[in-house]
């Protein structure tokens, strides 16, 4: 799952005004990725690419149990839960980003073939949707529209900046679908993993620095919240 994991995201800034600004929740939802993509640039997490590995991309995610099996994504979670509390002080606020973290590995459960785990170990987890376009291709789309769609509800301030942010996310997606793939895994791959997660990341961040959430009252309320 590529844009989908930032559903939880815009769900998460949509259901709690107590939420992190949307830029950091763009963080959490992909931060397990993040650490793959540095993890693999030193050796330590490692993939590489076998045309067919699924019919949707030919990445063999043959070795990461620091980032995405439970255990670790648990881990991960806790992290920025502690860094959000030594950040903003606000156990709630916290626990949300951390809820969206851990979002990242049941959602990678449902599109990986078997290559999750629970705790590092030997068995392998994963329902394969990757195979499955047919199905795939809307589970990607559908909870990434309609959790946009709830977080402008839920939300005020001006259309522009999420638009923009959707159209990015959308394009990201289509260049992921029908551009061409990597032929080799190596540093050019994690280079580019890690530019587009920082891109959505920080159009998200203006978004999330132009709405505030409907229960707060005010329209100094943006400002504040910087």
């Amino acid at each position: 799952m590529f844009i989908g994991h930032w559903s939880a995201a815009f769900l998460a800034g949509a259901a709690s005004r107590r939420a992190p600004k949307l830029g950091v929740l763009f963080v959490a939802a992909q931060l397990v990725d993040w650490g793959f993509f540095a993890l693999a640039a030193f050796g330590i997490e490692k993939l590489r690419i076998t045309p067919g590995a699924t019919a949707m991309n030919p990445l063999d995610l043959y070795h990461m149990p620091y980032t995405h099996s439970l255990a670790g994504t648990a881990a991960w979670a806790l992290a920025f839960v502690a860094v959000l509390l030594a950040w903003r002080r606000d156990l709630p606020a916290a626990l949300v980003g951390g809820a969206v973290v851990l979002s990242h590995w049941f959602l990678d459960l449902l599109v990986h073939r078997p290559d999750l785990t629970l705790a590092g170990g030997e068995r392998k987890l994963g329902l394969g949707l990757w195979d499955r376009p047919e199905i795939a291709i809307p589970l990607e789309l559908a909870p990434t529209l309609g959790a946009f769609a709830f977080y402008l509800r839920r939300t005020r301030g001006p259309a522009g900046p999420p638009l923009v942010l959707l159209a990015v996310l959308l394009a990201m997606q289509l260049a992921n679908w029908i551009g061409p793939q990597p032929e080799s895994a190596g540093p050019g791959l994690y280079l580019l993993a890690l530019a587009s997660f920082a891109l959505a990341t920080w159009i998200a961040w203006w978004v999330g620095d132009t709405r505030w959430h409907r229960r707060e009252i005010g329209l100094g309320v943006a400002t504040a919240r910087r």
